[in-house]
């Protein structure tokens, strides 16, 4: 039988992510590390402050926890190229928190504004 994780636990790697990210990236690349998703490969961002950027932990399906983003309506595109990828960060203490595939690369051009649907990200609890 498969061991599995308490919601509490899951809860408390969710809580420190959603208290501490500070901005959603779009990103050429997939970033190996906060300055390459905030700088080398950032093509745009939304700062929501830090714990306003998620909202949760919910139940997730078919199992553990997760946490959904904000909808971004008004990200500020600041360089021209293909988004391929989206990073949260946590700028207040430099640190690259998760990142992942956006749904379809979109090519993007500065000065523009940028938007996403919420998503969830999210720990299986077994």
């Amino acid at each position: 039988m498969a061991g599995k994780v308490n919601a509490w636990v899951l809860d408390n790697g969710l809580g420190q992510l959603r208290a501490t990210a500070t901005h959603i990236y779009i990103c050429s690349a997939e970033p190996t590390s906060f300055a390459e998703a905030t700088t080398t490969l950032a093509l745009g961002n939304k700062n929501f402050g830090a714990g306003n950027t998620l909202t949760g932990p919910f139940d997730r399906t078919p199992n553990g926890r997760k946490v959904t983003t904000v909808a971004v309506t008004d990200g500020v595109v600041t360089g021209a190229g293909n988004a391929a990828r989206w990073a949260l960060v946590d700028s207040v203490n430099s640190r690259l928190l998760v990142d992942n595939d956006l749904a379809a690369p979109q090519a993007v051009a500065a000065g523009n504004v940028f938007s996403l649907p919420a998503f969830d990200f999210g720990i299986p609890g077994s």
